[in-house]
């Protein structure tokens, strides 16, 4: 089993390709230094740095767990960007983003999964519904399934959504408690019929040191765009107590999500 490495590369946006029309924080396909495409996600978008860093924290709980998961990448966006864009919203949007933004490797010719068309083994099923619940993502539902057919596998994408309880930072440890009632929209819960298992399995392969590990890559800069007086290291540490605390209680969330099965079979 191979094990999970905590490291972020870094890259510079090089070229800003096309806008991806997705919601309100229009990501775009850009190119890099290293020439390959990304997905670039902005931190003056919508939700800012937050949506970052639950992009990031949750994409690499995900590949923790054994999840594909397109490669997550540090992106450096220039000031010249903003310059020439002729859309204004997107010339906003460059120039409230200089310096480091979030980006993930582009899988050119990956087709949306289609709950109608593509079945998913109850095992992968499973750990998925079981890491959204743990990382409460709500944003996994028929309508918006962010999972990606790509040579044959099944990806994840867009996790910008989940960790919603750094938006009311004080309560933390009762969120860390939260059943997370969501899971009842979840596309692949239908399909999870061994969350146990999948219980079982997560929480051997995630601990509080690896938690640590992953939360240690938040930039700073990511964590000072609030007017909130904590320092970086104070905010970081509450990150890694809440997906620690929650670790720990997983069979609140499986009981719900197995409740909410129920209702559907």
């Amino acid at each position: 089993m191979q094990l999970y490495q905590s490291s972020i590369r870094t890259v510079n946006v090089t070229r800003y390709i096309t806008p991806l029309r997705e919601g309100g924080s229009l990501p775009a396909i850009a190119e890099a230094d290293d020439n390959f495409m990304y997905v670039l996600k902005f931190r003056g978008a919508g939700q800012g740095s937050k949506a970052l860093v639950a992009e990031l924290v949750a994409g690499e709980i995900a590949r923790a767990l054994g999840l594909k998961i397109p490669e997550i990448v540090f992106a450096n966006l220039d000031e010249a960007f903003g310059r020439t864009e002729p859309d204004e919203e997107i010339q906003d949007l460059l120039k409230a983003s200089e310096g480091l933004n979030l980006a993930l490797h582009y899988l050119s010719g990956a087709i949306m999964y289609d709950p109608l068309t593509t079945k998913i083994d109850p095992e992968l099923a499973s750990k998925i519904v079981w890491f959204d619940a743990f990382v409460s993502n709500v944003d996994r539902t028929v309508r918006n399934t962010n999972m990606l057919i790509w040579h044959k596998e099944l990806w994840l994408i867009d996790h910008g959504a989940s960790l919603f309880y750094h938006h009311s930072w004080e309560s933390f440890e009762k969120q860390a408690t939260n059943p997370f009632k969501q899971v009842k929209d979840h596309v692949l819960l239908k399909q999870a019929s061994d969350l146990k298992a999948a219980d079982t399995f997560c929480k051997t392969m995630l601990n509080k040191e690896l938690i640590e590990s992953v939360v240690s890559l938040i930039p700073d800069e990511w964590l000072m765009d609030d007017a909130l007086n904590e320092t970086s290291t104070e905010k970081r540490n509450v990150y890694a107590r809440f997906l620690t605390a929650r670790l720990g209680v997983s069979e609140i969330f499986i009981q719900e999500a197995n409740n909410a099965r129920e209702t559907l079979i």
